[in-house]
């Protein structure tokens, strides 16, 4: 029994004892290859948000002017073919004036980033990009766009404001859809 307690009295000793040189070394380094790996993923993370930083500022303030570009919008297409071929000088004035602030309003959201999404009928439904208001039968194929409600727009790769669009449910019974013949 004896050289049994002075046996595990032996391994206790090797447990405890001081690491050698060679595996102190060896830890230390991979502690350091730790810390290096660490400091380089936060450098690369800081830069990242930055970068974000800079690209998305904007956000906020394009949101809130994308009301007024829809409001453009809807100016000028309340004032239909006829009475803009019969507007008076002044009439024909304002809305060129409207038109042209409009147009001024998206180019600046153009410059700062923002572009707009105006699908077309026809095209797939991409559920990052488009917001599914209304199904309805259409002579567009099943699960695609069939008509625009209102633009959408982006900021680089981020959707700030979904196209709200309806969508095709297939052709109405007894009609072939759009290009067979």
């Amino acid at each position: 029994a004896e050289t049994d307690t002075e046996a595990s009295d032996a391994d206790a000793e090797e447990v405890s004892a001081d690491p050698t040189p060679e595996e102190q070394l060896a830890k230390t380094k991979d502690q350091l290859l730790r810390a290096l790996a660490e400091a380089e993923n936060t450098r690369k993370r800081a830069a990242r948000d930055v970068k974000d930083a800079r690209e998305y500022a904007i956000a906020g303030f394009a949101r809130d002017m994308l009301d007024v570009a829809d409001n453009f919008a809807r100016a000028l297409a309340a004032v239909d073919e006829d009475a803009r071929k019969n507007a008076g000088p002044a009439l024909a004035s304002l809305l060129e004036g409207v038109e042209m602030t409009e147009k001024r309003l998206l180019s600046s959201l153009e410059r700062h980033g923002v572009k707009k999404v105006d699908p077309e009928p026809g095209e797939p439904l991409d559920p990052n990009r488009h917001q599914a208001a209304a199904q309805v039968p259409a002579e567009q194929p099943k699960n695609t766009i069939a008509y625009v409600m209102q633009p959408g727009y982006v900021i680089g790769e981020r959707t700030l404001r979904a196209a709200m669009v309806v969508v095709s449910s297939g052709p109405i019974e007894g009609t072939a859809p759009k290009g067979d013949s």
